[in-house]
């Protein structure tokens, strides 16, 4: 009984993450629309996305590696496991943000000053009018990992309680600020208005979450104190996954490099459909994954081994039970979806027609990135880090590799090309080598639900591809109106989801039924609200 409802409150949690992700996901389509159709993929969208990569950089070796990996879990583990101690968990809060506010700066400060050399480093294939755009928009953005770390620690906070409403917010606020910039800041401030507006959704990041954290007992104080224990266990348990970011980082501005070899507009193209694929990849890779962390790290720290395995394996059986009908979805659909998110301004039909392609092979490794970030913390709950490190290494490598060589004859598409084949590898590099570490887990449960929802999902495509080839002929006509295009797109996808739940039902998928009852029984209107208030999962 215990175990269920754990499973229902990981369900819940995961699904109050993945409607709030589905709100932002929406807002950053309509944030990529209008980048494209003001745009299109050229010389200043190359700009943009090239100069997102030294501040992102900093946010993500110095943020995402210690949060988590780290923070996470050690804070969890004093608010929650068998020390229960708030006074040492608010101390530790105080030093992470004390001394990673002043560390933020000091590196942004010294990355303002060098920008243009780096700049020279990570796009030598553009002009030099190209470079200095490059280089004026990085400066800005330098502000924004100064912002994003200090609201990534309030989201660990509010994920450590499983206040999970206020946090689901922050993307989307994020991503106003962002279509501010376009839509408002380009017309006073040129092309760096769009740098502008990645400032100002940093900020709004930070500010949305803040009432909740204060709700939660936070009161900042300066805390240079970086001989704590806890302290001291975050910065140790930080440096493999930080070591593990770099190598994913490195392997970006590989790409970023490598792109700017290639035609005006190719590394636009391989972001565009790399944002598309990252919807599906959010809403339900990254949210159960987020939702189940703090549950799988207070269970690892309580020493419920069982627990563990059970939730860890039915996350997982979730995750695959959405990711793999809405990746073949994906798939079979991607010319209709990128000409209806994308298709307007000066995205043009040579545009689309690269970026869905590249869609396309994005696809084939959809659901190994979606498992990816459960089996990684998995590795962290246990305190970690390093398993998943040396598997990053060995994947990141291997992707330069195959990048270099693929580049050559496929230019973009190879890009993706790697980035697919090295995903599969990791996830499944991982997966084994959990079974190892925790040998108790078996596979059993989810091959069969991979084998049913793989059925259900072939029957889906069969029909998806008749509706698409119904009523993309006469008197329709999609191919030439936005409307035509999206008609073929909702119905057949309406079409297809519609098949799909009708044949889980006959199926007797499990995760199908669960997910039912999770909403009928738990995901009132009230309940959801209520969740912006209440310790979601408790």
């Amino acid at each position: 009984m215990r175990g269920e409802k754990i499973s229902e409150s990981i369900t819940r949690s995961a699904i109050l993450i993945a409607t709030m992700g589905l709100a932002s996901r929406a807002l950053g389509l309509i944030r990529d629309r209008i980048l494209a159709a003001n745009f299109g993929a050229g010389d200043i969208l190359d700009a943009y996305y090239s100069a997102f990569k030294i501040p992102d950089m900093v946010y993500s070796l110095l943020v995402m590696g210690a949060l988590s990996a780290a923070f996470i879990p050690v804070f969890s583990s004093l608010v929650v496991g068998k020390k229960n101690n708030h006074k040492k968990a608010w101390k530790l809060v105080n030093e992470i943000l004390t001394i990673g506010v002043v560390l933020l700066a000091t590196i942004s400060l010294c990355l303002f000053l060098f920008a243009d050399l780096l700049v020279d480093l990570i796009a030598p294939g553009y002009s030099e009018e190209k470079k200095l755009l490059v280089t004026e928009m990085t400066r800005i953005m330098l502000l924004s990992p100064i912002f994003l770390g200090i609201s990534g620690v309030f989201g660990g906070i509010l994920n450590s309680f499983k206040k999970f409403f206020f946090y689901s917010l922050s993307p989307i606020f994020y991503n106003l600020g962002i279509i501010g910039g376009a839509v408002f800041l380009v017309d006073y401030y040129g092309s760096v208005g769009l740098a502008w507006g990645v400032v100002l959704g940093a900020l709004l990041h930070l500010l949305v979450q803040l009432p909740e954290v204060l709700r939660c007992g936070f009161k900042f104080h300066f805390d240079f104190n970086w001989r704590d224990k806890n302290f001291q266990k975050i910065i140790k348990l930080m440096i493999p996954r930080t070591l593990g970011i770099a190598t994913s980082q490195v392997n970006l501005l590989v790409a970023i490099v490598l792109a700017s070899l290639l035609e005006s507009g190719s590394l636009a193209v391989f972001n565009f459909a790399n944002n598309l694929q990252s919807v599906p990849l959010g809403l339900f890779g990254v949210s159960f994954a987020v939702a189940s962390f703090p549950v799988i790290s207070s269970l690892w720290a309580r020493g419920e081994k069982t627990q563990f395995v059970l939730r860890l394996t039915g996350t997982l059986r979730k995750i695959l039970f959405f990711i793999i009908p809405f990746s073949a979805l994906i798939y079979i659909l991607r010319a209709q979806i990128v000409r209806v998110v994308l298709g307007a301004g000066k995205f043009n039909w040579e545009d689309t027609t690269l970026t869905f392609t590249v869609l396309g092979i994005f696809t084939f490794s959809l659901w190994a990135q979606s498992i990816i970030p459960l089996l990684a913390r998995s590795f962290y709950a246990m305190h970690n880090t390093k398993t998943p490190f040396f598997t990053a290494l060995f994947s990141e490598t291997l992707n330069v590799i195959l990048a270099i060589i693929l580049i050559k004859k496929y230019a973009i598409i190879g890009l993706a090309m790697a980035f697919s084949t090295t995903a599969i590898i990791n996830a499944l590099l991982l997966f084994f080598q959990l079974r190892w570490r925790v040998p108790e887990i078996k596979t059993g449960g989810v091959i069969k639900t991979f084998s049913k929802v793989t059925f259900a999902t072939l029957v889906m495509v069969l029909v998806v591809q008749l509706l698409k080839n119904i009523i993309g002929a006469e008197p329709f006509g999609p191919e030439k109106t936005f409307l035509g295009v999206f008609f073929q797109l909702s119905v057949s996808l309406s079409g297809g989801l519609a098949i799909f739940l009708l044949l889980g039902k006959v199926l007797q998928i499990d995760e199908l039924q669960h997910f039912i009852k999770t909403l009928r029984h738990k995901l009132t209107i009230k309940k959801i609200i209520s969740g912006a208030r209440d310790e979601i999962g408790n």
